[in-house]
């Protein structure tokens, strides 16, 4: 039997002046955190479990466990699924679509930092060239970060092009 698994709720700060909004978001991460702790109970997998909000977001974290990585699969198709059963799971207990992320092993923070650095590089290229360019096809929370790091450098702008699951972003002279 495993050690049981450890819930931490982090003290959170109102980032979106919505007043109740938190709590309700809390809430979510609490729920959410229940099911992945019973899964992880069930699968006899250790981990941890932060939760916290975000960009008026639950955000739920499972950490710590040697076995976590077949939680997030190849390129975070099982984690995408995972975060889907989590969010399904909060909507019939509260009735509402859940926005929650799900992150396990910190994958998907890793893959924010890279694809952070993927979006700048790419901004430089475009600046330097004056040619827009594509990049492969990415998840919708993928291409999000790369949107997101555009935006942050003038002379240069991002669309999303294609249907998925080919969609890609394409970076263009501003």
């Amino acid at each position: 039997m495993p050690d049981e698994v450890a819930v931490e709720t982090v003290e959170i700060a109102d980032k979106s002046q919505d007043d109740g909004g938190d709590d309700l978001l809390v809430e979510e991460g609490e729920i959410a955190a229940d099911y992945l702790e019973q899964l992880l109970d069930v699968l006899d997998f250790d981990g941890d479990i932060d939760l916290d909000v975000e960009s008026n977001r639950a955000m739920v974290s499972v950490v710590g466990g040697e076995d976590l990585d077949k939680f997030v699969g190849r390129k975070g198709e099982v984690l995408d699924a995972l975060q889907e059963l989590t969010r399904l799971a909060v909507q019939q207990q509260t009735g509402t679509r859940s926005r929650l992320m799900l992150d396990v092993a910190g994958w998907r923070a890793g893959r924010r930092a890279d694809l952070t650095i993927v979006g700048l590089d790419v901004c430089e290229r475009v600046k330097s060239s004056g040619a827009s360019e594509e990049l492969s096809p990415m998840t919708p929370f993928e291409r999000k970060i790369v949107h997101d790091a555009v935006a942050t450098v003038s002379g240069v702008r991002s669309e999303s092009a294609g249907v998925e699951p080919s969609r890609r972003v394409v970076v263009l002279p501003g």
